[in-house]
Formats: structure tokens, C-alpha cells, sequence
């Protein structure tokens, strides 16, 4: 059969069971409410509470585990995990039992973890272990029960609404052996049957290659990539509380976005780059590579096609997305590096060691500059490296922006002439800019501050609304 794969985010997660009563059952009856995978991620704010927080930094378990100077903090910890779980599922389920069953699965999952840490505590306290080679193990375990607890609410919660939903729960808990991810999609997916079946996947899967090693918390989506990859779906689809659309609504009014409805997987490459992921770039590659297509829609409002991304190029130029990020510039002038071979890989290696991400570049005859996306106080430590292998350069890190316009084709638009001349226009100046020969972004570096300005200006001027309606659509999901 023709089937779906889709995703769903944390933060709609923790209001599934409004999803139940639209995207999972809405108006479909019998037949209808089958041929759909969904992958869950936890409940919104869970992992952070397990790893540490997304944005501040604050430390979840697993961070108080790593770094552990007694038992009391990871401990303690990991009790607050439990509360947020339990609180989370008290927030969706409806009837008492169900409530019940799931705070038993928390209550027993928690120890189970709890003892498992205790004993790898104890057993590093003999010279021959070392507690570091096994923190990506302790990471992974800790993960997983996310999307194992939201998993089991979710499928109990469409279970009492007459769903034949059907737990798949790839984390490998008390699993024995060590199998690829490939694997263990397929052998679990080998015993369902999506026809008259409603199989809810944990986001996150146990495999020997260890998912967080290469993605750490982008997980969720390469197991939805590989799945939808594995099995032939017809679509791959994300759930966000949100269309894609034109820009920041926030930034440049309801009324002046427009729902982007058609990109392709370039534009997505650049929604990453600069940090506003569409879908994971590795995840991407795997859809494009298996011909499935990626639909982004809003949860909430089922009946909307969303956006389409697949490979087809635009029927014509245009800017579909104006967005933008703060960045740092990392600027290493060195007289000595006229026609000098090497300058740059020394930089990005110090970079790469540091896990710096990098979002453009810029040189010239003695100067290097990265663009990164990092923090003033993890940059001290790699100017301190690079000083240490050049000497006699002169390096600085500078808090900057960075906005972005992207499309599927840029040419015969002069993005970058027009670009300058809006936000001069605008009472603001572009401390650089940047165009490449592929026509799919043009960026224009700035001041922090000038950032939001920037972004409204750049948006006035390549992007014209025309589709009143589906700007009020987006209007009433925001």
C-alpha cells in the first residue's frame, strides 16, 4: 500500500491530544485512518531535562551525570524528570486508568535508568573503567526515554479513542545484541502493517552506529528520514506549529508573509545553514537520495497542504525566504599568508576540535574570515590555539548578524545590488556581502542590532504577498 511517514515535534506533542481530535482522527473514519507512520518526539521541554537545556545550557541528567562530583544532583535530576513526565501525561490523557498505567511506565522506567547509572557509577570507580568512554552510551540511554514515554502515551491515548494504534518502540531498551539502525527499522516495521495499523515510532532509535555521536539531538529526524527511506513511503511529512512561510511573521508583520507551498531540498540546505531547520541536512540527504518527497505542514490545521520540498527547480526566479541569525566573525590576519598554502586548513581544524559550526567565509590576500555560530566564550579558546600555531597573526572574534535571502533561482534578480541599496534605504549599512556562482543565497553581514530592521527591509523589497487569503491562514496559526 501507499503509505505515509510523518513527524511530530515536541512542542506539539505536548498538545497531542488536541492532534488526536485533527491530524491522527479528525473526519476519517474506518480505512481512512490508516496508511500513516508517525514518528513522536518527547513531550516539549523533556530532553532538556534529560541532557541539558537546548539554549541556556542549564543541566539535565545528564550533564549533572558527566559531571558529577556526588550522587545527589544527577539524582535529583532525574526526580524532576519523572515529575515533568508524569505532568505531561496527566495534561493529555483523559481517562484515569490510562493515567495511572503511564505514571507506572515512568515511575518503573526512571529506576530502571536510576540503577543502570548507579551501577556504571560504581563500576568506574575501579582503575580499569573510565566513566568518559561510556558517556555517549549514558547520553543515548537517558534520550530515549523521551520518546519511549511519549510513544506509549500517545498510542494508549488513540487506543481509548477506538485507533488501532500500535507502539514501535525503537530505543532498544533491555535489548540484547548491537544492531545497525537499518536493521532495527526494518525488523520492527517487518511485524506491522500500516493498512490497518497505526504504528507510533519513537523518535529516537538504539543502534550500533550510535545516532547522537553524529547528530546528538537531530536524532528524532534521521530516524524519520531512514524510515520513510526504508519503507517506500510516499511522503515524508513534519508537523510543525507553523507554515513555512516568506519570514519571520514576528519580524515583518502577519499580513506580509506569504506561505512558501513549493521549494526544493537546496532551499532547505540553506533554512539549515542558517539555523532554521526545515529538516536535518543528513536527513534531508536521505529523502532526496530515496526520490521521497517532504511536505512541512502546520499540525494544527490539517486540511493545508503545507509546503512541499523535493527536487524540482522553480518555474521561475524568485525570493522565497528572507531569514537570519547572530553570528560571530572570526577575522586571523597574517602579511605572512600571501601565496601561502595551508592558512586555512590550520583555522578549520582548530575549528572542528572546538565543534564550531560554520556558516560562511570570506578571504582575501592576508585575511581569513569565518562567520560561525558559537559563543564569545568558546572563541577566546580557539583564538587562543590559533595564536598558538601563528604567532605573529593578529586574530579577533566580533559579535555580528547575518541575514539571509534564499530561493530555488536567484538569477536575473540582482539580489545583491537591490539587497544593499534596501537596507541603506532602511537608515542601515552592510558590514559585508556575499554571493555564490549556484544563485540560491545571498547574505549580507551587519550589526546585531540592525538585524530585525535588515530582515523586514530585505523581505519589503523581494517579497510581495499576493495570496490575501493564505496570508490570513497564516495570520490565525500564528
Amino acid at each position: 500500500m501507499t503509505h505515509t511517514v510523518e513527524k511530530i515535534g515536541g512542542t506539539s506533542m505536548s498538545r497531542v491530544h488536541e492532534l488526536r481530535d485533527t491530524l491522527f482522527i479528525g473526519d476519517r473514519k474506518g480505512s481512512d485512518l490508516y496508511g500513516r507512520v508517525f514518528v513522536v518526539s518527547a513531550f516539549g521541554g523533556i530532553t532538556n531535562l534529560l541532557l541539558e537545556h537546548k539554549k541556556t545550557g542549564d543541566a539535565g541528567v545528564y550533564a549533572q551525570f558527566a559531571n558529577a562530583d556526588n550522587d545527589r544532583g544527577w539524582h535529583e535530576a532525574l526526580d524532576r524528570v519523572a515529575k515533568a513526565m508524569i505532568a505531561a501525561h496527566e495534561d493529555v490523557l483523559d481517562h484515569p486508568a490510562d493515567v495511572e498505567r503511564a505514571t507506572e511506565w515512568v515511575h518503573t522506567r526512571i529506576e530502571d535508568a536510576r540503577n543502570a547509572l548507579t551501577d556504571l557509577q560504581r563500576l568506574c570507580n575501579y582503575g580499569h573503567f573510565r566513566l568518559a568512554e561510556h558517556l555517549l552510551q549514558v547520553r543515548e540511554l537517558l534520550s530515549g526515554l523521551g520518546e519511549s514515554h511519549s510513544a506509549f502515551v500517545t498510542a494508549m491515548l488513540l487506543q481509548r479513542s477506538g485507533v488501532n494504534a500500535r507502539l514501535v518502540d525503537l530505543s532498544g531498551w533491555r535489548d540484547e545484541g548491537d544492531i545497525t539502525l537499518d536493521d532495527r527499522i526494518t525488523g520492527a516495521m517487518s511485524r506491522v502493517d500500516p493498512a490497518s495499523e497505526m504504528p507510533i515510532v519513537t523518535g529516537y532509535a538504539q543502534c550500533a552506529e550510535g545516532l547522537m555521536r553524529e547528530f546528538d539531538r537531530g536524532y528524532s529526524e534521521v530516524t524519520f528520514s531512514k524510515l520513510a527511506a526504508l519503507t517506500g513511503a510516499s511522503e515524508a511529512i513534519i508537523h510543525k506549529e507553523f507554515h513555512l512561510s516568506s519570514a519571520d511573521p514576528n519580524l515583518v508583520g502577519q499580513d506580509n508573509v506569504r506561505k512558501l507551498g513549493r521549494t526544493n531540498y537546496d532551499v532547505a540546505d540553506q533554512l539549515s545553514n542558517m539555523g532554521m531547520e526545515a529538516i536535518h541536512p543528513k536527513a534531508a540527504k536521505t529523502l532526496r537520495q530515496a526520490e521521497v518527497p517532504l511536505r512541512v505542514t502546520n499540525a494544527f490545521e490539517p486540511h493545508d497542504p503545507g509546503t512541499l520540498i523535493d527536487d524540482q527547480p522553480a518555474d521561475q526566479p524568485g525570493v522565497e525566504i528572507v531569514t537570519g541569525l547572530d553570528v560571530i566573525a572570526l577575522e586571523v590576519f597574517e602579511q605572512d599568508m600571501v601565496g601561502v598554502k595551508g592558512y586555512d586548513s590550520a583555522i578549520l581544524d582548530v575549528l572542528k576540535r572546538h565543534d564550531v559550526r560554520i556558516v560562511s567565509k570570506v578571504s582575501n590576500a592576508n585575511t581569513i574570515t569565518h562567520y560561525v555560530d558559537s559563543s564569545l566564550k568558546v572563541m577566546k579558546r580557539v583564538e587562543k590555539d590559533i595564536a598558538e600555531i601563528y604567532p605573529s597573526a593578529e586574530i579577533r572574534s566580533r559579535k555580528l548578524a547575518m541575514a539571509s535571502v534564499i530561493g530555488r533561482d536567484l538569477s536575473t534578480l540582482s539580489v545583491l545590488q537591490r539587497g544593499l541599496c534596501a537596507v541603506a534605504d532602511a537608515g542601515h549599512s552592510c558590514i559585508g556581502a556575499a554571493q555564490g556562482p549556484r544563485n540560491v543565497d545571498v547574505q549580507f553581514v551587519m550589526e546585531r542590532d540592525d538585524l530585525a530592521a535588515c530582515i523586514k527591509a530585505l523581505h519589503d523589497a523581494f517579497v510581495q504577498p499576493d495570496d490575501k487569503a493564505q496570508n490570513k491562514t497564516l495570520k490565525a496559526a500564528a
